[in-house]
């Protein structure tokens, strides 16, 4: 086995994973809390929605749609003047997050859109019926109704920022990706390239199992 894995430095390999799941809990927690509002007045907005406005589903549609075709490697270099503004730093765990944000946060919102337009019209009109207003709607019958989707969104949005997380290591975030370029790539290290390609591959399967269990147990019907 010390043949197989000469080149790995397990201490360096465990900090890399903290850093990893550091930056995946802390950009996915902030892409939900930015993601689902703007998920939400896309769907409001929208033809049908409760709040139908044109103009201003297309202003948010065309922001969304721009954030999202930009390509992360792009982001990440594109934001470092804003990263450095908001965190003093480009680099490591806090510097990769912004762009981690910015990059998924129009994902989710397209899934939680997505997601709202499965909830049965019937339920949304039911609880008009009864006088609730639009904020009641959405707290009270949209969102409860749609939570499966809205987990299952979230895990796909988890599962995105992992690769994400492995593409910052370019720009010097540290994790698993920065490991897999410096010492795997650059420095052909193929013994640092498996391990961290398995433990990233180990992290995608356990962010979908959990993620689908707990879809499973809030599913209503």
């Amino acid at each position: 086995m010390t043949g197989l894995f000469a080149n790995i430095d397990w201490p360096e390999i465990g900090r890399a994973c903290v850093d990893t799941l550091a930056m995946l809990s802390g950009s996915l927690l902030l892409s939900i809390l930015f993601g689902l509002p703007l998920g939400v007045l896309l769907y409001l907005t929208g033809e049908r929605g409760l709040l139908a406005n044109r103009f201003g589903n297309a202003m948010l549609g065309g922001l969304v749609n721009v954030l999202r075709s930009v390509p992360f490697i792009i982001l990440l270099i594109v934001m470092i003047p804003l990263t450095m503004a908001l965190v003093g730093t480009s680099l490591g765990v806090a510097g990769a997050i912004p762009p981690l944000v910015v990059g998924a946060a129009p994902f989710y919102a397209r899934l939680v859109e997505s997601a709202l337009r499965e909830v049965d019209r019937t339920t949304i009109e039911a609880t008009q019926a009864m006088g609730a207003t639009t904020r009641q709607i959405v707290t009270g019958a949209l969102i409860p109704e749609a939570l499966p989707g809205l987990i299952a969104g979230a895990t796909v949005t988890a599962v995105a920022l992992v690769s994400f997380t492995a593409m910052a290591g370019v720009v010097g975030a540290g994790g698993l990706g920065d490991l897999a370029i410096r010492f795997g790539y650059q420095r052909f290290q193929t013994d640092v390239m498996v391990v961290t390609v398995v433990l990233l591959v180990a992290l995608v399967q356990s962010i979908q199992y959990g993620g689908d269990r707990l879809a499973r147990r809030v599913t209503r019907r």
